[in-house]
C-alpha cells in the first residue's frame, strides 16, 4: 500500500481542542452538541470552520487554522471560543476542559450520529461506551517524509514528559482514580491506540497499514489511534499524548514544547546528528510512570536506562529548546512552562481542590478556569 505523504511547510501548528458543555446549573454534561453546531454554523448552512463535533455530544472541538506560530493558533481557538459563548450562554452552559469530567456517567452519554462513530462503538463495546474522554492534539508539518518515522521516534523520548505536564484527570465517575491521567489508561483500551510502533522504514509503516486494511482492522488511516502519529494527508506529526488542557494559558504552553520538540529534532537530523531512541518496553513504562504519578513520576531516559524526576528533565529541557523558540516565534509561550513546574499541573489542583470541597467545586474550578484562561 502506498501512503503518500502531503507537501507541508516545516513547522507549521495546528492545535485541536476538544471541549466539554457543562449544564450551568447541575455541573453535569449535557448532550447539547448538535444544537450548539447548528447555532454557530455559517448562514450557508456548512460547518463552521474552527468548531468541529466529536464522538460524543456532549462535546465539541476547536480547532486552529494552519499557522506560523502557535500563538497564531492559540488566536484561532480564542476566536472560536468567543463565537461559541453567546450560544452556549444562552443554553445555559458552560465550557470547560480536562481529560476527564469528574462525576459525569458513560452510561448516560449519547453518540454523535455518524457512521463512523457508530461502527466505532458497534466494533469495541463496553470500552468504546467507556471514551468520555477529552485530548489536545498537536500538528507540526513536517517537509520531508523521511524524517517523520525518527522524529516519531525520538519524540517518544519526552512522551511521559509531555503526558505528566498535561495530567488532567485524576477522577472517572465520582471516584479518585489515584491516577494523574486516567484518560491515558482508559484511551489505550481502543484497537490500534496507545503507544505507536517504532518503524524505521516508511515501507515498514505501508505494510502495517496495509495488513490492518487488509485483514478489517481498519478502514482509514485516520483508525490508527496512537498517541503520536503521523497525519499522511496533512503533511504532519500528530502529537496527541496531552490530557486537555483546563485553560488557554496551559495549552499554548503544552503546544509550545511540542513545537519547539519537532523542530529541535528535524534540525538534528538536518545536521546529520543521530536523534535519540528508547525501547518500547521502556516508552510503555513511562506512560504507566506518568499517568500514575503525574509531576512526581521518575522518568526512564534512554536505552542505558537512566532515569531522573519528570520536573528535572523538563527544567533542562527549557533551557535547551530556548534558541528553538526564538527560531519559533513562542518564546513566551514555552516560558509558560515553568509555571507548571513551579505550580503543578491541573491534576494536583483539582485533588486540592476536592479535599476542601467535593467534586462539584471541581467542575465549578474547571469552568472558572476555562473562563479566565489561567490556571486558578
Amino acid at each position: 500500500m502506498d501512503i503518500p505523504f502531503a507537501r507541508s511547510e516545516r513547522s507549521s501548528v495546528g492545535i485541536e481542542w476538544e471541549l466539554q458543555l457543562v449544564d450551568a446549573d447541575s455541573g453535569d454534561l449535557r448532550q447539547a452538541a448538535t444544537t450548539v453546531l447548528e447555532r454557530i454554523a455559517p448562514t450557508d448552512g456548512s460547518q463552521h470552520p474552527h468548531v468541529h463535533p466529536e464522538l460524543l455530544v456532549n462535546t465539541v472541538e476547536v480547532v486552529s487554522g494552519v499557522c506560523r506560530t502557535v500563538a497564531g493558533a492559540g488566536a484561532d481557538l480564542q476566536r472560536a471560543i468567543e463565537e461559541l459563548r453567546p450560544v452556549t450562554d444562552a443554553l445555559r452552559i458552560e465550557l470547560a476542559s480536562a481529560g476527564t469530567h469528574p462525576f459525569a456517567s458513560p452510561a448516560f452519554q449519547k453518540v454523535t450520529n455518524k457512521e463512523r462513530y457508530a461502527t466505532l462503538i458497534d466494533r469495541t463495546r463496553w470500552w468504546g461506551r467507556q471514551m468520555l474522554l477529552y485530548g489536545v492534539h498537536v500538528h507540526v508539518g513536517i517537509e520531508d517524509r523521511a524524517k517523520v518515522l525518527p522524529i516519531m521516534q525520538a519524540l517518544l523520548t519526552r512522551f511521559g514528559h509531555l503526558q505528566s505536564l498535561a495530567a488532567s484527570s485524576p477522577f472517572w465517575g465520582g471516584e479518585d482514580t489515584g491516577y494523574a491521567s486516567n484518560r491515558a489508561m482508559m484511551f489505550q483500551q481502543l484497537p490500534t491506540a496507545g503507544v505507536p510502533y517504532q518503524f524505521d522504514r516508511w515501507s515498514e509503516l505501508e505494510r502495517y497499514v496495509d495488513d490492518m486494511t487488509r485483514t478489517g482492522v481498519i478502514d482509514t488511516f485516520s483508525e490508527i489511534r496512537w498517541d503520536i502519529r503521523p497525519s499522511p494527508a496533512l503533511g504532519t506529526v500528530e502529537v496527541r499524548v496531552c490530557d486537555a488542557a483546563t485553560n488557554l494559558q496551559e495549552l499554548l504552553a503544552l503546544s509550545a514544547l511540542t513545537h519547539c520538540l519537532v523542530e529541535h529534532y528535524s534540525s538534528m537530523l538536518d545536521a546529520g546528528e543521530e536523534l535519540p531512541t528508547a525501547p518500547r518496553w521502556f516508552v510503555m513504562e513511562n506512560k504507566w510512570r506518568s499517568a500514575r504519578y503525574g509531576m512526581d513520576a521518575i522518568l526512564i531516559l534512554d536505552e542505558a536506562g537512566e532515569e531522573e524526576l519528570v520536573t528535572d528533565t523538563v527544567a533542562k529541557m527549557l533551557v535547551e529548546l530556548e534558541p528553538v523558540a526564538d527560531r519559533l516565534g513562542c518564546t513566551a509561550e514555552l516560558a509558560l512552562v515553568q509555571d507548571i513546574l513551579d505550580h503543578g499541573a491541573s491534576y494536583q489542583r483539582q485533588l486540592r481542590v476536592a479535599e476542601r470541597g467535593d467534586l462539584d467545586a471541581v467542575v465549578a474550578s474547571l469552568v472558572a478556569e476555562m473562563r479566565a484562561g489561567h490556571p486558578l
